[in-house]
């Protein structure tokens, strides 16, 4: 047998004993019991088991949004809790990852190593109650210094120090470590006392309880509900994509799911949007961090190394032209696809079979969508 594969099969039966006891203590005694009771209740057993699943923690391989160590750390932090807060029922990782989102969009924009520590730091602002982020009453360190909130769940350190885990294991507690700081937001939702997250009451208390808000409450519950009704599949570039192609193919896919914002994106990641008088303005993207489409362009070509402007219009004035009379058939993935009519005012990156991943509109999310044929302007090619 596969080595991996018998690792997998003794946890789940572990897990699966530690949940239900008694239906394996049922599989022991069937011998005893004759062959044909012993198939009849092992195929019940079987499937009594088989339909705890939809109740499962477990997340995708990928989330639109969410950089792959932070959602390690928060399925990790799920199956950690009921060790330390034995009287916490119904954490599941879109709850953390519903504080995450609010808090730090997930760390994008940062670099997250495979440990988990994160680089630069995520600072909030000084709560010196000058009424940024909402603070009006001073808060300060034991050191005297004004407070900031750290880390991708900006927990303040007098907070921080009284329920900090070490989820990596490696004997620090860091707010700056995707697993630590996953493991103690789970630890502080969880509380002290019986909780049971599964249920809309104390989860709402248990997020008021992280901020005092109740439009805070509201927005997390609403990005809970999204992660929730996610259906569960990988998320993968166009396979033919090699090279540099792939990598800004790859770059771009790794922002699935975050908010459009006119005006955001830079080589670095998501950045807060800018006014524009008008629909922009009307869905509130000069509050939001996101993409813009040219935006999304500029980032992921900058995994590469080329710089591009951020206007699709002076985009679409770069490197080779691929003329729309020649159709799709002319693109490959990895080159920059725009719309008109008139002029340029969308673009987007070419995935293959008619598909390209680009940040849409205001009220959207950077997705994939079909490359409308309609307003296509024609694409350019930056790659060899």
């Amino acid at each position: 047998m596969n080595p991996l594969l018998a690792l997998r099969i003794a946890d789940y039966a572990r897990n699966a004993y530690r949940q239900h006891p008694w239906r394996w203590r049922i599989i022991a005694i069937l011998p005893l019991a004759g062959p044909l009771l012993a198939a009849f209740l092992l195929a019940g057993v079987l499937i009594a088991i088989a339909d705890d699943s939809s109740g499962s923690t477990e997340a995708p391989a990928d989330v639109p949004g969410i950089p792959a160590v932070m959602l390690t750390a928060y399925t990790r932090a799920v199956h950690r809790i009921e060790q330390l807060r034995p009287d916490c029922r119904g954490m599941r990782w879109p709850i953390l990852a519903g504080i995450a989102q609010e808090e730090s969009h997930h760390a994008n924009g940062h670099t997250i190593a495979s440990n988990g520590d994160i680089t630069p730091p995520i600072l909030g602002p000084q709560l010196d109650g000058s009424g940024t982020g909402g603070n009006r009453t001073p808060i300060r360190n034991l050191d005297g210094t004004f407070a900031r909130a750290e880390g991708p769940f900006q927990f303040l350190s007098t907070t921080w120090s009284t329920v900090a885990q070490d989820g990596n294991d490696d004997g620090i507690q860091n707010p700056q470590n995707a697993f630590d700081a996953a493991l103690t937001a789970a630890v502080y939702l969880c509380g002290r006392g019986p909780r049971d997250l599964g249920k809309d009451a104390d989860l709402r208390d248990a997020i008021y309880s992280y901020n005092a808000s109740q439009v805070y409450v509201e927005q997390v519950l609403a990005d809970i509900r999204a992660y929730d009704a996610l259906q569960l599949k990988p998320v993968a570039a166009h396979l033919s994509a090699s090279g540099q192609a792939k990598q800004v193919i790859d770059a771009a896919m790794s922002q699935l799911g975050v908010t459009y914002a006119w005006g955001g994106g830079t080589a670095a990641g998501p950045s807060r949007g800018i006014r524009d008088g008008g629909v922009a303005d009307q869905h509130g993207d000069y509050n939001k961090i996101g993409f813009d489409c040219s935006g999304l362009t500029l980032y992921a070509y900058a995994r590469v190394g080329i710089t591009l402007p951020h206007q699709s219009g002076a985009q679409f004035s770069l490197g080779a032209r691929l003329p729309k009379a020649a159709g799709l058939a002319a693109l490959r993935p990895g080159d920059l696809v725009f719309y008109s009519p008139g002029l340029i005012h969308h673009v987007g990156i070419y995935l293959g079979d008619g598909q390209m991943i680009n940040a849409f509109a205001s009220g959207t999310v950077v997705r994939k969508d079909p490359v409308d044929l309609h307003e296509y302007a024609g694409g350019v090619r930056l790659l060899p």
